[in-house]
């Protein structure tokens, strides 16, 4: 066994964090890819699992390190106790492009088609499958480095899945030009062509517009940003100057309004203890002919909802279905709560919402709600879009502390506009509050860790894009086909 082997592979891994925002150097993705298949095309299976394994737990290591933050600086963890449990966390994770690794060298590798449309394909079903294990979590997919390269031009058709399979299908072409035998070069040089004249169709792409814009007033946004830290977000001795500082600050926003919008959770505090103070609030906003939307805890009988709210200009309420594990509720609770104080996070025992949610209506405007790590699932928000005029979505980021999550988090936010031909309001706590286009660009924004306020406008679209009307389900049908073809192909065709 060379170690070098593992300490490439895992180096390659790190290297992913750099292909995402905020760096943005899309094509290390390309490259990090290479390399991993390079280092799984001459292995055993056991082999394959160890090597993507160190490339999967980098790759986490780097990306998220933003777990350890949440972990110790606002879950209050030693950070004897955070680094190793991080560690586990982002080792964890490492399995599941370890088992890619494995099935990839036991049954697919053995063929030109399992070198190429083989490997991208199964790389795709794992991305997949980890937005689903566990509750999900669909961070770092390969495809997000895209959302503004010719490649975004095929994200309203393909989704962020379409762009990974590209992104891994490069990858493995250009391990078989530099590393195959010459007899198997062509086939890479051709397979490289191809995802090239792909790159280039994706500027005509770019130009096409699926959806529409609805010919009627543009809805004027208010947002209120806080940038009230966690430690005083729900200290009671903080709760009485959070009401007021949303107090004060949407008072500046009520005359030029049509909607203003507070955070996920901005009043820490469930809605039926507050009733008093929103009973005020949407007097205040129904005397400026304005709408107000708020994060909320909300508790029905015995299940409390992370839910968002009309409270006054429309109706609507949405619980948060996709909850973060240990962030809002704590796998085997019975057994772990009480053994650190991350296990007891304050309001860390929701109850998830259902599926059959409709949208909030707010002066005859139809917003498909999300609330925070929602928006990094493709489906679920492809779903809500259908029938929308508009991409809505709030949240905490307060938990990601100074580190890259934020701008990941935003990178997502992007590209679902720009899958489904939506615009996008986001209003989160601490940042990145912004107007989204329905093309993924960023119209107006409040930079990280900035108290104030947000204005613009916002435009209705109609019609749908083919992702919003088929979702994943295309892509992944296809990758799926590809991995059992490139099964079957692997003994008529050795290399």
């Amino acid at each position: 066994m060379k170690i070098s082997h593992y300490v490439f592979a895992a180096a390659a891994g790190a290297s992913l964090t750099l292909s995402l925002a905020p760096f943005d150097w899309w094509w290390i993705a390309i490259f990090a890819m290479a390399a991993l298949a390079a280092c799984l095309n001459t292995t055993t299976a056991k082999q394959g699992f160890m090597r993507a394994w160190c490339f999967g737990s980098a790759s986490f290591a780097t990306g998220v390190s933003w777990v350890y933050i949440a972990m110790h600086d606002f879950g209050e963890t030693p950070a004897m106790l955070a680094v190793p449990m991080t560690a586990i966390f982002c080792i964890g994770l490492g399995l599941i492009p370890a088992l890619f690794g494995y099935c990839y060298s036991r049954w697919i590798r053995d063929g030109i088609a399992g070198k190429t449309l083989g490997f991208a394909a199964l790389w795709v079903i794992f991305e997949w499958l980890r937005g689903w294990i566990f509750t999900g979590f669909p961070w770092l997919y390969l495809g997000y480095g895209h959302l503004h390269t010719p490649m975004g031009g095929w994200s309203p058709v393909i989704g962020v899945y379409g762009l990974s399979f590209w992104v891994a299908l490069s990858g493995a072409a250009l391990a078989l030009c530099l590393t195959a035998p010459t007899a198997l070069k062509p086939y890479g040089y051709s397979t490289l062509a191809a995802c090239l004249a792909l790159f280039g169709l994706g500027f005509s792409l770019q130009k096409h517009e699926w959806t529409l814009a609805v010919d009627t007033p543009p809805l004027r946004i208010g947002a209120v940003q806080s940038n009230i830290s966690q430690e005083k977000k729900w200290a009671y001795t903080h709760y009485w100057a959070t009401l007021e500082q949303y107090d004060l600050a949407s008072e500046e926003l009520w005359p030029d309004s049509d909607l203003v919008i507070w955070p996920e959770a901005a009043i820490p505090a469930l809605y039926h203890n507050a009733l008093s103070y929103f009973d005020y609030i949407a007097e205040r906003a129904q005397a400026n002919n304005s709408a107000l939307i708020t994060g909320v805890p909300t508790r029905f009988e015995e299940d409390m909802y992370n839910s968002v709210m009309v409270i006054s200009g429309g109706e609507g309420i949405y619980h948060k279905q996709r909850l973060v594990p240990f962030g809002e509720y704590v796998p085997l609770s019975h057994y772990i709560r009480g053994l650190i104080k991350f296990f007891d996070l304050p309001m860390s025992s929701f109850t998830r919402g259902g599926s059959d949610q409709g949208h909030l209506n707010v002066k005859g405007w139809q917003l498909a709600a999300s609330i925070c790590y929602e928006i990094a699932y493709p489906d679920l928000i492809a779903d809500s879009a259908r029938n929308s005029d508009l991409l809505f979505t709030i949240s905490n980021d307060a938990w990601f502390g100074h580190s890259i999550g934020p701008d990941q988090h935003m990178q997502m936010a992007q590209m679902r506009a720009l899958e489904n031909g939506r615009e996008l309001i986001r209003v989160t706590s601490t940042g990145i509050t912004a107007i989204v286009d329905h093309h993924g660009n960023i119209r107006t924004r409040i930079s990280s860790f900035e108290a104030g306020n947000l204005k613009g406008i916002v435009h209705a679209r109609s019609g749908t894009t083919p992702f919003t009307r088929f979702g994943s389900t295309p892509i992944i049908i296809l990758c799926g086909a590809l991995v059992i073809c490139a099964g079957f192909l692997r003994r008529s065709n050795p290399a």
